[in-house]
């Protein structure tokens, strides 16, 4: 879970318990994620079961070639990677640097990459090798030793994929019955076909909140299970209280989708909390003005004031100001340049905007604000509350993440032994 919710304090729970959780990185700077891995080193030593999520960084391949290095740096042996519609050098790299060939002729790769993903096409890219043209620039490079590209020609860029199916964030509203069978067959059939000598796992993910939900998941082929929404209400959580008071009192029909800030002009969704909110219908408009207006002077002045008075709080001006400061302080000129030439374009980073407002606002719990809140969630946030209603874990407070997963394991469990005495 991105900014941090995915915090230290949550991984470090979840690695005392035996199970692996995965700081959430992506917006955060790398010095916040270079803090937030010496404190998980530190607490946990260099051999601790933990790992960090590797975002795509959509057209800003500097930025994912320095996480990767920063992971590198520290030791991390295990990424989820996310948002990725086609493998990168920053992905490859990660994965094979440190690769080396026993002498009975197997390849060993230290790192390991879980791909999470929900697409048929991007799962067949993960289970091949390495592209070629990938491998002989990072080797041009000197980032690759020959050995290293070699393990990069021989072995898939994934040990694990992760089906994401109707789950909180960048969504495609996957369903789990539709796509488990299909990446499984993906699975066996790339096997087949590069005779790797390790299995890649397949695992399920998104709209995990109840055992019977876990369990069909097992049933349907996969290996291992990973939650989200459910760990966001907990007190390990990197989100404010507030957050977490709307998201326990949440049910399975309180969620809805929204544009992507982060790829706005692409139409991107991502799936929100609808109840107590207003993100998911503003937002939505949002992306109809952009679509219909080729610049911010052709909204007409009605929704214009709307907009600006009772949604942003501010003009459009002054955002623009703010928006030219923060990508000069990034070095991202040609992106102000691109903004000065179309006016589209300055109205979609007008826009985005909001969308990383709103973000701040809820994770800061800022009240006056929580109309706008943008709160990452999925329909297993209000599964699992029903479940838990009239039980001690019904306050949020009681919620650790390690309790989570042990209701959710064991009780999946009992639905198994269950089914398969009856049968």
């Amino acid at each position: 879970m991105f900014r941090g919710i995915s915090s230290p304090e949550l991984v470090v729970r979840m690695a005392q318990a035996g199970l692996m959780g995965f700081l959430g990185t992506g917006g955060l700077s790398l010095s916040e994620v270079d803090a937030a891995l010496r404190q998980l080193r530190a607490r946990l030593g260099p051999q601790g079961r933990y790992g960090a999520n590797l975002l795509h960084q959509l057209g800003d391949e500097t930025q994912e070639l320095a996480l990767v290095d920063l992971y590198h740096d520290h030791g991390v042996r295990c990424v989820e990677a996310s948002a990725y519609t086609q493998v990168t050098a920053a992905l490859v790299l990660y994965r094979f640097r440190g690769a080396r060939l026993e002498p009975g002729g197997r390849f060993v790769t230290p790192n390991r990459v879980i791909a999470k993903l929900s697409r048929p096409e991007v799962a067949a890219a993960f289970l091949q090798p390495a592209p070629e043209a990938l491998v002989l620039r990072l080797l041009g490079q000197d980032a690759l030793t020959p050995i290293e590209a070699e393990a990069a020609r021989r072995l898939p860029v994934c040990q694990d994929l992760a089906i994401e199916s109707d789950s909180a964030g960048h969504s495609d509203a996957g369903v789990a019955l539709a796509l488990l069978p299909v990446m499984t067959r993906l699975r066996d059939e790339a096997m087949a076909r590069h005779r790797y000598p390790d299995r890649v796992r397949i695992g399920a993910s998104g709209g995990l909140g109840t055992p019977e939900a876990v369990a069909a998941a097992f049933v349907l082929g996969a290996d291992f299970v990973m939650t989200g929404s459910v760990n966001q209400c907990t007190p390990q959580a990197g989100t404010s209280a507030v957050v977490k008071d709307l998201l326990a009192a949440l049910d399975v029909q309180d969620t809805g989708y929204a544009p992507a800030g982060d790829m706005f002009e692409l139409g991107a969704r991502v799936q929100v909390v609808r109840k107590g909110t207003l993100f998911a219908a503003r937002g939505n408009q949002l992306y109809q003005l952009y679509r219909q207006h080729d610049s911010l002077e052709a909204i007409d002045q009605r929704t214009r004031n709307t907009i600006e008075s009772a949604w942003f709080h501010r003009s459009f001006e002054d955002i623009w100001h703010d928006t030219c400061e923060y990508f000069t302080r990034r070095q991202q000129t040609s992106v102000l340049e691109t903004a000065q030439r179309d006016p589209k374009q300055r109205m979609a980073l007008v826009f985005r905007w909001y969308f990383a407002r709103s973000i701040e606002a809820a994770l800061a719990g800022e009240a006056a604000e929580r109309v706008n809140f943008q709160v990452h969630c999925g329909p297993a946030m209000g599964a699992f509350n029903r479940l838990v209603r009239g039980t001690s874990l019904e306050p949020w407070h009681a919620r650790h993440v390690d309790s989570i997963a042990e209701l959710l394991m064991q009780g999946a469990a009992c639905v198994l032994a269950d089914h398969a005495g009856r049968s």
